[in-house]
């Protein structure tokens, strides 16, 4: 939210008694002049002209209401944004005021201060203030977000010349729209908008994936209907386990007035304009986010919005308008994102396979993608997460990510080369955000085009190693550059709007004083008030405060700029003449021409005792201001050539400021383009980082099928083997073949044999093989996966009363109601947290149900190796499918004994059942003291004679008081 307070700053009263302090009750010393720099508390009372004050006029200002400028804007505010906590800047402070500061100053842990509004007769009303110096708002609004679960509004004193840079954190909103009346119940819209870069996205989806959607967007807040705030809606209970901040707004037209009709097959169908509520004769093609191969460029199917969909955009846009005002972007449709071409992982999976951050330390150290990522660029960053969250199902887009993988994993230096541009490039899709926010300044404009001239390099050098290659090889094959040429064919040539900003925008350059203004030597503290300091030749600053104007446009940009350009330089020559005259008339070498608020334009004698007296003598100087060492002089010339120079440098910042608008309006009328180029390097740095993936971990391209098999030889686990490496150890790999006669695997072993690991490289391999990337094996086919669910590490949820057995039956169940025949399912102990036989009869009835009804592939480690008698297991040499299941097989780690008590843990995995735990072993690993260890092993010894099932309660008092 931005504000504009100038008039509060064109006069203000600085006098102590506006100002007291709450501890102490004494009013602060008042500043000199020279001290202006330093905020002062009072700066921003504005100072009101003197008038007799009718009691009439008391009495109304007298409601307990603060009557001046500053604070009925700040009370209209409050107002506005009532849900917020309101930062007001003044000055280099952002202050909160009235009620607020109270709880800000607790948030925040600083002191509160009292002052009273209004003067004189007129009532004086103490209100409390807080304040904290401008260049902590990031960190003190993010905290006041993230940690409290606050809106923040930042109101701004000077929205047109002053920036704080990119203070907020970027923001996805994310809005879910409920059906209703005679709709589907089980759909609504989702739509969903990165602030920052303006990535905007829609899908239908269903309550049961809306958690999972959640999770795999990762908004940083939800914009619901308020209609249901109040409600028991599926929705809220949706969410309700997520950690995000979520807004309610009532949409600001009914979607009942919205007529968006879905059409597969009807090209002519028309779609429903979400943001409009028109429709519009043109259907948006599904998003894509693959690299398509050459031959293949057949149109996606059209399709419009569906109503939910259309009610989700409109209820996301109102909320938007409300809260960014002017800093509203203009928006495109959305993107629509199509279900049925990405995995679907489900919430819990994305966090117990640790994708995105690690469970145990919170942030990204001991995740996927931290271990996967080698991405040189913001923007390839984000695009790497959101392919890991979100893998590929289309085997074309799968098969073109990873031939382009190929291709560049097999030119190191080409890859290199591309490495080195793509690494000084900067976020082109947040800088064109900035600019269609109005936000954006001359730097911003030269990181663009400094993007755009490394995409032409970038092209430039693939065009260069294709020639390359062509004239070394007797037989060029075509084909392998199909892929990288698809890309880059996608790409925009803007060569002309960098060349244009090249043309318009300086190059920043270290500050230079004109040679007109004397010698550094010469200059004093007083040069801090001066408002008029060249820096250059062509170039004059004007400063206003601690404000500072000027926007380094080219004079050669316009006609207009360069005569201005002209004239001031001619001015600035004029000045020099004069100073160099006067100097030299009145033997005065400290004599300089000046200006400044304070004394406007005036002569300035640095070494007054030395050259005065020449100038005293002269009736044409008039002296205004007397130091020890220094004096100043009125001089009617230079007052009249200074305003001359002020006034043309004031009409060349202006002309500057219109040739920047110009600027940036032609940026914006390229922003889809240069969106456009900056998706397609995304895509070049994340395929460049799978390539440098697979040399630094040694991994090998998977092969995709349509099938439901799962092929790996050697499979390993990505983060664990990087971690044993780090710490000089060796990663076992293991091999797993799930197929359509044996696709449920039973697993037991040991504690600490690595079954858990198993299954996690197992999910962790095919989220990798449908992202594009290669994978660490020694060879891997498998058929697609259209869902990845696990069951493993669960935890108990005390606050949404839920112990560690119900979190594990929740996601049980989610997974037996939505397990497909093309799913991937990985279980880890069902059944362990309830008693021996409620455990055993619930693990068997999972796989019963997984084997019989949900058909997909499973891996399945448990304890229970009672379940192996039950599902028909004889011996190790019993082929799969000779138990009761014909497609379920056994498999097991183990402990290898050592000679002197002292063992090793096998982590291969081999055909058979572990019917021994070897809890006890991890208990003497951890440290437990030997007596308790010893009284465990008796007590297992004991059991181990007889089946505890034949041991009544009397056997096992008796055992207890034999051990005792």
């Amino acid at each position: 939210m931005t504000q504009n307070l100038m008039q509060r700053r064109k006069k203000r009263a600085r006098k102590s008694k506006d100002i007291v302090d709450t501890d102490t009750g004494a009013a602060p010393t008042k500043r000199t002049r020279k001290k202006k720099d330093a905020v002062q508390e009072d700066d921003h009372v504005e100072k009101k002209p003197k008038r007799t004050v009718k009691p009439k006029k008391v009495a109304e200002e007298s409601d307990g209401q603060p009557s001046s400028t500053l604070a009925k804007e700040i009370r209209e505010n409050l107002s506005k944004f009532p849900h917020c906590l309101l930062l007001t800047r003044v000055g280099n402070f952002y202050e909160s005021y009235f009620e607020q500061a109270v709880e800000i100053s607790k948030i925040l842990n600083i002191k509160l201060t009292t002052r009273r509004w209004g003067k004189g007769p007129m009532v004086q009303i103490a209100f409390r203030c807080v304040g904290f110096l401008s260049y902590t708002s990031t960190n003190t609004s993010k905290f006041m977000v993230q940690q409290h679960k606050r809106f923040v509004a930042m109101c701004e004193e000077f929205p047109k010349y002053t920036s704080l840079g990119e203070r907020e954190t970027i923001i996805s909103l994310l809005s879910a729209y409920p059906t209703e009346g005679n709709l589907d119940p089980t759909t609504l819209g989702l739509t969903w908008i990165d602030v920052s870069t303006g990535e905007f996205y829609s899908k239908r989806t269903s309550y049961d994936s809306l958690r999972d959607d959640i999770a795999r967007i990762g908004p940083r807040e939800i914009v619901l209907d308020k209609s249901i705030e109040q409600s028991t809606h599926p929705v809220l209970e949706a969410i309700a386990e997520e950690d995000t901040v979520v807004s309610f707004i009532a949409p600001s037209y009914s979607a009942d007035n919205v007529t968006a009709v879905e059409s597969e097959s009807d090209e002519e169908s028309s779609a429903e304009s979400a943001l409009q509520g028109e429709a519009s004769p043109t259907p948006i093609a599904n998003v894509t986010d693959e690299i398509t191969t050459a031959q293949d460029t057949s149109p996606s199917t059209p399709f419009v919005y569906t109503t939910q969909e259309t009610s989700a955009i409109g209820l996301l846009t109102t909320y938007l308008q409300a809260n960014l005002l002017e800093h509203m972007p203009h928006l495109l449709l959305p993107n629509r994102e199509d279900s049925g071409g990405r995995m679907q992982i489900d919430s819990h999976t994305i966090k117990a396979l640790e994708i995105r951050e690690s469970m145990r330390e919170g942030g990204v150290r001991g995740s996927l993608m931290s271990s996967v990522k080698r991405t040189i660029t913001t923007s390839g960053t984000r695009l790497l997460a959101r392919w890991l969250c979100s893998p590929s199902t289309s085997i074309q887009e799968i098969n073109a990510r990873q031939s382009l993988v190929a291709f560049l994993h097999s030119r190191p230096h080409f890859r290199t080369d591309l490495l080195d541009l793509l690494a000084k490039a900067e976020d082109a899709g947040r800088i064109v955000q900035k600019f269609l926010l109005g936000k954006g300044d001359p730097n911003d404009m030269l990181a663009l085009t400094a993007t755009v001239n490394i995409w032409n390099n970038i092209q430039r050098r693939i065009t260069l190693e294709r020639e390359m290659e062509s004239l070394e090889q007797r037989s060029f094959d075509a084909t392998e550059w199909a892929s990288l040429d698809t890309l880059m064919n996608r790409m925009v040539n803007l060569e002309e709007l960098a060349q244009r900003i090249s043309l318009a925008v300086e190059n920043p350059a270290p500050s230079q004083l004109d040679e007109s203004q004397g010698s550094s030597s010469e200059a004093t503290n007083e040069e801090s008030d001066d408002y008029s300091q060249d820096t250059g030749p062509l170039r004059a600053e004007w400063r206003y405060g601690r404000v500072k104007f000027g926007i380094k446009i080219k004079p050669e940009f316009s006609p207009t700029l360069l005569e201005l350009n002209n004239i001031l330089k001619d001015l600035w020559q004029q000045k020099a003449r004069m100073e160099e005259r006067l100097q030299l008339k009145y033997d005065a070498p400290s004599l300089t021409l000046r200006s400044s608020p304070g004394q406007g334009m005036h002569v300035h004698l640095a070494k007054s005792k030395r050259d005065q007296r020449q100038l005293n003598a002269d009736p044409a100087f008039v002296s205004i201001s007397e130091t020890g060492t220094t004096r100043s002089y009125f001089y009617q010339d230079w007052s009249q050539l200074g305003q001359q120079i002020f006034t043309t440098s004031i009409a060349v910042l202006a002309a500057e400021k219109e040739a920047f608008e110009t600027l940036r309006t032609e940026v914006n009328l390229h922003a889809p383009s240069l969106r456009r180029n900056a998706r397609v390097l995304d895509e070049l740095d994340v395929t460049l980082a799978f390539a440098q993936l697979a040399t630094d971990l040694n991994l090998v391209r998977p092969s995709i099928q349509e099938d439901t098999t799962y092929n790996v030889i050697n499979g390993r686990h990505p983060t664990v083997e990087l971690g044993l490496l780090t710490s000089g150890r060796v990663f076992t790999p293991n091999t797993v073949a799930l197929t359509p006669s044996s696709h449920f695997h039973v697993i037991t072993g040991p504690n600490m044999a690595g079954k858990s690991t198993l299954l996690r490289q197992t999910a962790l391999i095919a989220i990798l093989a449908q992202s594009g990337s290669f994978v660490p094996a020694d060879a891997c086919s498998m058929g697609i996966v259209d869902k990845l669910f696990s069951r493993v590490g669960a935890k108990d949820d005390l606050f949404h009363d839920r112990s560690t057995f119900m979190v594990e039956m929740l996601e049980t169940a989610e997974i037996l109601r939505r397990a497909t025949p093309r799913s991937l399912v990985i279980m880890d102990e069902v059944g362990r947290g309830t008693t021996v036989k409620d455990g055993l009869a619930l693990a068997f009835a999972t796989i019963h149900h997984l084997v019989s009804v949900n058909r997909c592939r499973t891996l399945f480690a448990t304890h229970f190796h009672e379940l192996s008698d039950m599902l028909g297991y004889k011996d190790s040499s019993m082929p799969a499918g000779q138990g009761i299941f014909n497609t379920v097989a056994f498999h097991c780690t183990t402990v290898n004994e050592m000679d002197g008590g002292t063992f090793s843990y096998s982590y291969r995995l081999r055909p058979g059942v572990n019917r021994d735990s070897h809890g006890l072993k991890v208990a003497q690993l951890a440290g437990m003291p030997i007596l308790a260890v010893a009284v465990a092993q008796d007590v297992l010894t004991a059991l181990k004679s007889k089946p505890a099932e034949e041991l009544d309660a009397n056997e096992l008092a008796s055992l207890g008081q034999a051990l005792s």
